[in-house]
């Protein structure tokens, strides 16, 4: 690994096997994460976006190729949903990762109570997750994520359950905590737009069996939020380069 690199995939590859057939789903994938770096992964619908993220955090195997992640780096994975469990208030939703982990410590917990009061929660922190909106249970999952210190986080379409404006509103949110904290992050959406203003770098893949079709840095003059960021003079070229590549996939 370079000195910057904090992940490296090489060659990877991921097969499906049934009794009587294998599906290859990913194939010769390769590329790294530096440190600080937010990379945006898009496709054409069910070309292996999520089986990627799935690998990178041990949800599923590989059949072949390699991953390397930086001494004592660790990764936390953030799913669809926010998964949030209705009988647990907030604030031990937030600490479940630790329970899970046994490593509940006054100082763990303390780290917690910090994020909530930072980002706007500590009032909801004996809550129940139907008391909230969803932008709100979407910062508490993304919280309870980084409850457990990761150095990466995997983003697998995070806001997709999410109405438009909502959508747009919680990417600033999320997107302000993860700079704040300094996070590393592998996102996987099918929004180009969401991609972009996001992203330092968009992947794109191939219809499966997914590969890299293309890597583009994004490169926005002034770069600030997600919002701001998709009213940048750039942004539609960005979003012409990236849908025609996924077009002729189609």
């Amino acid at each position: 690994m370079k000195n910057n690199e904090i992940l490296s995939i090489k060659n990877l590859r991921k097969i499906y096997h049934t009794e009587t057939s294998e599906t290859v789903a990913v194939d010769d994938f390769s590329f790294s994460l530096s440190n600080g770096e937010f990379i945006a992964i898009v496709g054409p619908s069910g070309c292996g976006k999520s089986t990627i993220l799935s690998i990178l955090a041990n949800l599923e195997n590989k059949s072949s190729g390699s991953i390397k992640i930086k001494e004592n780096y660790k990764l936390g994975y953030m799913l669809q949903s926010d998964s949030l469990f209705e009988w647990r208030n907030i604030l031990d939703n937030c600490l479940l990762g630790l329970e899970i982990n046994k490593n509940l410590s006054k100082e763990n917990i303390n780290y917690v109570l910090g994020l909530l009061k930072t980002y706007g929660l500590k009032d909801f922190i004996n809550s129940h997750p139907s008391n909230l909106s969803g932008g709100m249970r979407q910062r508490v999952s993304l919280i309870r994520t980084l409850a457990t210190k990761p150095d990466i986080l995997l983003l697998d379409e995070p806001f997709s359950a999410l109405d438009y404006q909502t959508r747009l509103a919680v990417s600033d949110d999320v997107y302000r905590i993860i700079k704040k904290e300094k996070k590393s992050v592998i996102m996987v959406t099918h929004d180009l737009a969401e991609a972009i203003s996001m992203a330092d770098k968009v992947i794109v893949l191939s219809k499966r069996p997914c590969s890299i079709k293309k890597i583009i840095p994004i490169k926005i003059e002034n770069k600030s939020t997600p919002i701001e960021n998709r009213k940048s003079k750039e942004f539609s070229k960005y979003y012409e380069e990236i849908w025609k590549e996924i077009d002729l996939n189609v």
